[in-house]
């Protein structure tokens, strides 16, 4: 299937689905808040998947968000995978991304495509909410939404 370089009208596309996948066009990341669709994008196929990213700093590339659309059919992964070869051939040393502790099938999905735990940063979500209140409490499996973990993967 067809990957490509998000356009810029692709951009309002990209906000609905953000937030209609996440409650909001933004993200809270390290402390800080991000308009993904200000960022490059690659996208999968019909719309199928999307996917920000952008350089964290001269050795480590980044992943801000991935959605798949219709999950179980290796969208997910060929995005990933697209962006590794994108980030190695610009000269990156290493793709991150950060998830938050109720993502257990994100952990399970990045883990299983060679993501290393990297960091824990306990409390960041509780921070985030003075930037994005409408962040949940509570995510994915009823687990309380408090903390960062970063995962990076060597290119």
């Amino acid at each position: 299937m067809e990957i490509r370089d998000a356009v810029d009208t692709d951009r309002d596309w990209i906000r609905q689905k953000l937030v209609e996948s996440w409650g909001s066009a933004v993200v809270a990341l390290r402390g800080v808040l991000i308009d993904p669709a200000t960022l490059p994008a690659l996208i999968y196929g019909e719309n199928e998947g999307v996917l920000h990213h952008r350089a964290l700093d001269d050795l480590t590339y980044e992943i801000v968000t991935l959605e798949a659309f219709r999950q179980w059919r290796g969208i997910g992964t060929a995005l990933v995978e697209r962006i590794a070869e994108v980030a190695r051939a610009q000269g990156f040393r290493e793709l991150a991304v950060v998830t938050t502790n109720d993502n257990l099938d994100a952990l399970r999905f990045y883990q299983a495509r060679g993501f290393l735990l990297f960091a824990l940063r306990p409390g960041a979500v509780d921070k985030a909410r003075a930037l994005k209140p409408e962040i949940a409490p509570t995510g994915n499996y009823g687990l309380p939404i408090r903390d960062e973990l970063e995962l990076r993967r060597p290119l």
